[in-house]
């Protein structure tokens, strides 16, 4: 069976989508296009290039995630030597190790370059069965990639695979942000593109649906479903510096689904908590300190929730539903002008 999927951002909690996506194979889903974000980007590139989930699980597993800090001589000085690495370069730390990591890995399949996962064959949005999202910072603008690298006067057939990802990946601050010239000589500074989209199941839509999309998702702590409405308390500066943080990443993809419903529907929700000693414990997206149990019990946790969603999936009683985009609009408007809409 046919698929395509969309891949939440989520950091070192990648290994929860590859558990979703391993139970997915085990049903006999076949991924057609994927997209993702962050870290939802290395496992919808490596899906496209033809890893199954099990090598993904394999090669992840033996990822040491310590040098995904990527530390320098001035890192390594500690809280005044990142300052002054974070003053230099916008970013802490470089992903250099993590590409040099991908593209060791797509060279096992001959693969290296967006032509190589193009098929023009097929009648779609795009040519391309991975996309990632960036966001721009000079310009303040999301990036869908390959497609907008035209806008830089690049052959999007002729880039590479890893930058791409590299670019969705590049947490703000956190690392050193990627530069691409445009056709004028501007510079323009490209970061993670959770910052606008972490979410983008908006990227795979179409008006035929001959094949299910399915999204994959990471659950918020003080949540067990989807369909959560997501509420925080703010009662002091830190909620209020978070709240900023989390509806920066969040609002474009909730408004969206506002608007076009049967997104959570088709969305499969992992569940981040696992158990650090005898407590449970969050994993946090820069928690490059999660040792290999944890790493277990987190792709087990996405690999049950595919599997009991599965469960109850049926993709003709959800395009009964929600195939016509004409309705679903009329519906998700209706449910704005009811001032209802989950943003």
């Amino acid at each position: 069976m046919l698929c395509n999927g969309v891949f939440e951002g989520g950091g070192v909690k990648g290994i929860g989508l590859v558990g979703a996506v391993c139970a997915m194979e085990d049903a006999g889903y076949i991924f057609e296009d994927v997209a993702g974000t962050s870290a939802g980007s290395i496992v919808a590139c490596l899906i496209s290039a033809g890893f199954s989930g099990k090598e993904i699980k394999s090669k992840m597993m033996k990822l040491d995630f310590k040098r995904l800090r990527g530390h320098t001589t001035l890192t390594r000085l500690g809280f005044v030597g990142k300052a002054l690495k974070l003053l230099s370069t916008n970013g802490i730390y470089s992903p250099d190790y993590l590409e040099s990591w991908l593209d060791d890995l797509l060279a096992k399949k001959n693969i290296s370059r967006f032509v190589h996962i193009k098929d023009k064959s097929k009648t779609r949005r795009s040519p391309y069965r991975f996309q990632a999202v960036a966001s721009d910072l000079s310009n303040s603008r999301m990036l869908v990639l390959p497609r907008d690298l035209r806008n830089f006067g690049i052959v999007p057939d002729n880039f590479s695979l890893s930058k791409a990802v590299r670019m969705s990946i590049s947490i703000p601050l956190y690392f050193e942000p990627y530069n691409l010239v445009d056709v004028d000589g501007k510079n323009h500074v490209i970061v993670d593109g959770g910052l606008l989209s972490n979410y983008p199941m908006w990227l795979l839509d179409t008006r035929r649906s001959i094949m299910p999309t399915f999204g994959f998702k990471f659950l918020s702590s003080n949540c067990d479903t989807v369909y959560c409405g997501d509420y925080y308390s703010i009662n002091n500066s830190r909620d209020y510096a978070q709240a900023l943080l989390r509806t920066s990443l969040d609002a474009h993809d909730k408004f969206y689904e506002s608007l076009n419903r049967g997104d959570l529907e088709r969305t499969i929700g992992i569940s981040t908590i696992v158990h650090r000693g005898d407590k449970p414990h969050e994993i946090a997206a820069v928690d490059f300190g999660i040792d290999e149990a944890e790493m277990e019990e987190l792709f087990n946790n996405g690999y049950n929730a595919a599997k009991n969603f599965l469960r109850e999936w049926s993709f003709e009683d959800w395009k009964a539903r929600y195939a016509n985009p004409d309705i679903r609009l009329a519906r998700g408007a209706g449910r704005l002008s009811r001032g209802r809409a989950t943003i």
